[in-house]
């Protein structure tokens, strides 16, 4: 069973519905057939590439209130009190991630795709390091034990821009109007950071749906059909 997550590298519900996701996906009965796909929604192409904004003062700016402000949800304790801590989200960076997401297509091409998202989650979020640049990029193609020169090359040439705009066109065109955005087996699409016991029902119920229902033998028990009900022998 195919699941896909669409997200935003630097969205903090993404790195939260993620990892919802992947606990939904170690409660399932079937895991060992479920097969998580990570897939790219930009939403900072707006910002500026040659530099870096305080989240904070982003946020504030943008919104005018901080999350844990006014009602707003506390996305930092809300990660903590899910076995994410620490998760960085206000005293982080923003920027144009762009260049990260053409490096996770990259990564994904060579085999890499769980594995180079949660990196990339962890280290933004968990240890508020910088994902912007191609030297940070760089960095985590040594880590994944990439081609450091075929990964510089691949990312100069911009080789994988047009796939990661498909990526965020093909989620739109299933209904995302935004990021986290998640289809599991291909027909149900579920936007948010859903929790993961919602994430957990909808496995199950994908499962369902696709499985036949495997009949036991009977034996001897009697029934009633079309012809009538059998009558037990007595002993």
């Amino acid at each position: 069973m195919k699941v896909e997550i669409w997200s935003e590298i630097a969205c903090p519900w993404c790195g939260l519905g993620s990892h919802r996701l992947d606990r939904a996906v170690e409660r399932f009965e079937h895991s060992g057939h479920v097969e998580v796909i990570h897939r790219s929604f930009p939403l900072g192409s707006g910002l500026p590439e040659d530099r870096t904004l305080s989240a904070r003062e982003f946020v504030l700016a943008k919104y005018g209130v901080l999350p844990g402000q006014a009602g707003v949800p506390d996305i930092e304790g809300m990660a903590a009190a899910e076995g994410l801590a620490p998760y960085r989200v206000l005293d982080n960076r923003v920027g144009n991630t762009d260049l990260a997401h053409e490096f996770l297509a990259h990564a994904s091409a060579e085999g890499k795709n769980g594995e180079a998202w949660n990196m990339i989650f962890r280290a933004y979020f968990g240890k508020a390091e910088s994902i912007f640049t191609l030297d940070d990029l760089l960095g985590f193609s040594d880590k994944l034990g990439l081609d450091r020169e075929q990964t510089r090359q691949v990312l100069a040439d911009r080789r994988y821009r047009r796939q990661v705009q498909e990526d965020a066109h093909q989620a739109q065109r299933l209904g995302a109007t935004g990021a986290p955005f998640t289809v599991i087996d291909g027909r149900h699409a579920v936007p948010g950071a859903q929790g993961t016991d919602a994430l957990l029902g909808l496995l199950r119920t994908a499962w369902n749906e696709t499985r036949p229902v495997a009949v036991a033998p009977g034996g001897d028990a009697p029934a009633c059909g079309p012809d009538g009900c059998a009558v037990p022998t007595r002993p």
